[in-house]
Order: C-alpha cells, then structure tokens, then sequence
C-alpha cells in the first residue's frame, strides 16, 4: 500500500462492511427509541394535519430542508396537500404564502436554526398551527410551536459526530410516519392513489383496465355465424390492428376469438375447407376476459399466467367493449412469465 493510499485511511472490505453495518445499526437503534418515545403530542400533530383546510407547509434548511421536501412530497402524495416554503426565500416575500389556513411542518435538529426561527414571529401572528421536530423541546422552535415531536438526543452516525445522518434519518421517519397515518385516517385509498400518480410503471399498475385497453372501435368484431373466409374480406383496417377477432353472438354477446394463430395453424393444416364453414366452428369459444372496471394489473396477471396475447373485455351483459393486448403492457409483464 502507498503512503498516500494509507494517509486516506483505507479500509479493507471486511472493514468498510463492518463499519456500514454500524452506522445502520446505530440509526436503527435511533429510531427504536423515538418509536418507544412517540406520545399524545404525536396524535395531536396528526390532528393538526387531518383537519387542516389549507396546505402543509414543510421548511427546513440544510439537510433538514432536504428531508423536508421529501416529506411534502409524500404529504401530497398521500392525500395531504402539501408545499414546500425555503426559510432563506421565505423572509424575502415567500412567506405571503403562508395562510391562517394552514399548518406549518418546521424541520430542525437543534431547534435554533437561525433561517428557521426568523419565520416564527409572522407565523405566529397568522396564528399558524405549527408542528416542530427537533432533538429538544426547549429550544426555540418547539418554544413557539403548538406541537413539538422531542426526538431526544441523537448521536450522529458520522465518524466526526457532526454531519447531519442519524437525525436526518429520525426526521424523515418520523415525517413519514405522520403522513401515512394521516393518509390513513383520512381514508386516502387505491383510486385516490392511481388519481395522483397517473404517469409510468406505477400508475398503470393502478389504473383500471379501460385506461390502457384498445376500445371496440379499433377492434375487430364479427358475427360468428359469418364464415372464416367472409370475415376476413370484411375486417380489413388502416392502421394499428390487434392479433385478434372479437365474435358475437346474435344477441351482442362475446361468444369467441380468433386470433392470428388460430388462422396460421388452419394454413398449416391445410384446412381449407374450414374457410368456408362458420368461424364458430374453428374460434376459441368461451374465451377468458375481464370485466369492464378491472385492475388492469389484475388483466395483466392473467395474461401471464394464461399465457396469452389478447384479453377481451365485457360490460356486464357480456358483450365486449375492448380488448387488452399484451403488447400494450410488456413493461408490466413479470420477467419470469
């Protein structure tokens, strides 16, 4: 090892492992305690935050305003509206955001955050509720508020004992656990969380099937009493085109589908006869489908475990409305189906 290599210090892996298992153990620790040590004053922040009519106002500053804006994005996330203020920004004009509606969130290890407690006086004359978390409850900040989580004393996972590490951890845990329980309290369920998170993997997996299906109208229907031959003369379309024939009954109803594999294996039969019978006689009858106002992540899970490419779904009569194709939800599809 070089002079300048062991002048930094270096560990080998057996030691840096060690050492980051202390540091996780030591913030696990941390949080075991404030768990024991939440009380009424806990309810009460939660009250502060159900109740609220306007929005919550997270700040902090540092790596406190870091986890601060993690929190208020959860906070809005999960039901509770929510922004973000910036104290250095906030004494500069962005304090006329604040409305006697709403809720202060007030994020500081020490409690004295020079940033943070400069905020107190006009918060104080709106008469905003404030909710301080902090390591003492006689430090400034949980002086003025209405509601101070104590977090009690905290040693720093740093070797120095100094940068911000196990009380950023005791924040943002004891931020989340305000949030989810008043997500809970607040009955914030399945459709309010797909209505906020609309886009990617994530909102597909909550949106219900007719968000991602392709509507009849972009489908092929057909009789089944039409014969194979009749069918495909008439059900040419421009366009995106689905694997599958959707057939009907007399009466509207889903009655069977044919798709693309079923015609190829009629050619590798040399079946030509069949192109002249009813589709009825060579289609899938009774195939699987979901009803309309399924979770798509529930047709999704059939199309894996069935092994298919096309879902029909049917309206509460039976009769089809559109059709899922798994080239629509590849990206959702379990890699081990």
């Amino acid at each position: 090892m070089s002079q300048a290599a062991a002048s930094r210090g270096d560990l080998t892996a057996f030691e840096q492992l060690s050492y980051a298992r202390d540091i996780i153990r030591l913030e696990a620790q941390a949080l075991e305690k404030i768990a024991r040590r939440l009380d009424g004053r806990f309810c009460e922040a939660v009250g502060h935050l159900v109740s609220c009519r306007g929005v919550v106002v997270v700040t902090g500053i540092g790596k406190a305003g870091l986890i601060g804006q993690k929190l208020s994005a959860t906070l809005a996330s999960t039901g509770t509206r929510s922004i973000f203020l910036h104290p250095a920004e906030a004494v500069h004009g962005d304090l006329g955001r604040v409305h006697r509606d709403d809720v202060v969130l007030a994020l500081s290890q020490s409690g004295e955050t020079e940033e943070v407690v400069r905020l107190l006086p006009t918060l104080t004359a709106l008469a905003v509720p404030i909710i301080a978390i902090t390591t003492r409850e006689t430090s400034t900040l949980a002086r003025a508020a209405h509601v101070t989580i104590e977090l009690g004393p905290l040693k720093e996972a740093c070797p120095l004992g100094l940068a911000p590490s196990t009380s950023t951890t005791a924040m943002l845990a004891v931020g989340d656990a305000l949030a989810l329980v008043a997500s809970r309290m607040l009955e914030f369920g399945h459709a309010d969380f797909a209505r906020v998170h609309p886009a990617g993997n994530l909102g597909r997996q909550l949106a219900k099937v007719e968000d991602q299906m392709r509507p009849l109208d972009e489908c092929r229907v057909a009789s089944d009493e039409h014969h194979v031959r009749q069918v495909f003369a008439e059900l040419r379309r421009p366009g995106r085109r689905t694997g599958a024939i959707l057939l009907v009954d007399d009466e509207g109803r889903l009655s069977g589908i044919f798709t693309d594999s079923d015609l190829a294996r009629l050619f590798e039969a040399r079946r030509d006869e069949a192109f002249d019978r009813p589709i009825a006689q060579v289609m899938t009858p009774r195939p699987r489908t979901v009803p309309l106002g399924s979770m798509l992540s529930d047709a999704v899970a059939i199309l894996a475990e069935c092994k298919i490419s096309e879902l029909p779904v049917v309206d509460a009569a039976g009769a089809p409305v559109g059709l899922l194709d798994i080239t629509d939800v590849l990206g959702m599809i379990p890699q081990s189906a």
